[in-house]
């Protein structure tokens, strides 16, 4: 099962620091599942405007590829402005709907204030629900107070967080393994 964790940002390493401990707590968990790390900052983005997928640069559509040849996603994001970076957006818009359908998702977040959490609740989860993704119920937040030198997590409380946030993904991973990804409806 291929899972796709998602470094939402194209600059900073905080996300990218998650990241890799979530992907060790799943690995302990699950050695089955096929795990890959994807940046955003190693792609060359463009403006999505609307225009047909074929239109955009090898990058853009590599991207699409990669979020639907995945059968779940951590998706990691620094809060920048009280919002979402706008490259996650723009990753986002180039989906079609159905790409990330019935698919578990589990969130990981950074950011500068305790406030900024919320945006998971009113931006973040909103988008996912939108796609009709399997989301976790439990996200991690974290802000600059977590980490140590190097973006090391010494924060125990979020290690115990991103363990229980791993062990929930592996199973909303496996629950989504038999649900059919078609549907009744044709939108």
């Amino acid at each position: 099962m291929k899972i796709l964790l998602i470094d939402g940002t194209i600059i900073g390493s905080k996300t990218g620091a998650i990241l890799d401990q979530v992907k060790v707590y799943i690995e302990q968990l699950n050695s089955n599942l096929d795990l890959e790390i994807m940046k955003l900052a190693e792609f060359d983005h463009q403006f999505v405007d609307g225009r047909p997928l074929g239109e955009y640069n090898d990058d853009m559509r590599l991207l699409v590829r990669k979020f639907e040849e995945a059968e779940g996603y951590i998706l990691a994001t620094p809060i920048f402005q009280g919002s979402i970076p706008g490259v996650l957006k723009n990753a986002f818009d180039l989906l079609h709907p159905r790409t990330m359908r019935y698919k578990p998702v589990s969130i990981v977040a950074n950011g500068g204030t305790y406030q900024h959490h919320l945006v998971i609740e009113n931006q973040l989860k909103p988008i996912l629900d939108y796609f009709r993704c399997l989301v976790t119920p439990n996200y991690v937040y974290t802000t600059a107070n977590h980490f140590g030198e190097g973006n090391v997590i010494v924060d125990q409380d979020v290690h115990d967080r991103l363990r229980e946030l791993a062990r929930v993904f592996v199973q909303y991973a496996e629950m989504g393994k038999n649900l059919s990804k078609e549907t009744l409806d044709e939108h």
